[in-house]
């Protein structure tokens, strides 16, 4: 029932930044969890980003620690993700999740499993 909408993503140069969006519909958003992973063809989907229902915990890929910033605003069903100093590295489709439960920072090292999945907005990072 509940759906995911990516938007914001874009072709942009290196050191630039975006903010990726992602709208849910169909349910309550502040009960859910919700994250980011990104995927590029030919390579696993890794994990992003996690935030918990209000926004007080969350964990970075350390590819992207200080880099990128998660971040929700449950009163428009909206989860964010401010990415800055983009290398062409972080090109990807980069996708929003989210689940029930909140778990620790090694569960979403490790192929964490999410209850709902976006389609994705893709960044591509080129000079």
């Amino acid at each position: 029932q509940v759906q995911l909408a990516e938007s914001g993503g874009g072709l942009v140069q290196p050191g630039s930044s975006l903010r990726l969006s992602c709208v849910a519909s169909g349910g309550p958003l502040k009960t859910l969890i919700a994250a980011w992973f990104r995927q590029t063809p030919g390579k696993d989907r890794e994990f992003v980003a996690v935030v918990d229902w209000e926004g007080g915990r969350t964990f970075y890929a350390d590819s992207v620690k200080g880099r990128f910033t998660i971040s929700r605003d449950n009163d428009i069903n909206t989860i964010y993700l401010d990415v800055n100093s983009l290398k062409p590295e972080d090109t990807a489709l980069y996708i929003c999740a989210a689940a029930r439960n909140f778990y620790g920072e090694w569960y979403y090292r490790h192929h964490p499993g999410m209850d709902y999945w976006g389609q994705g907005t893709q960044v591509t990072v080129s000079s």
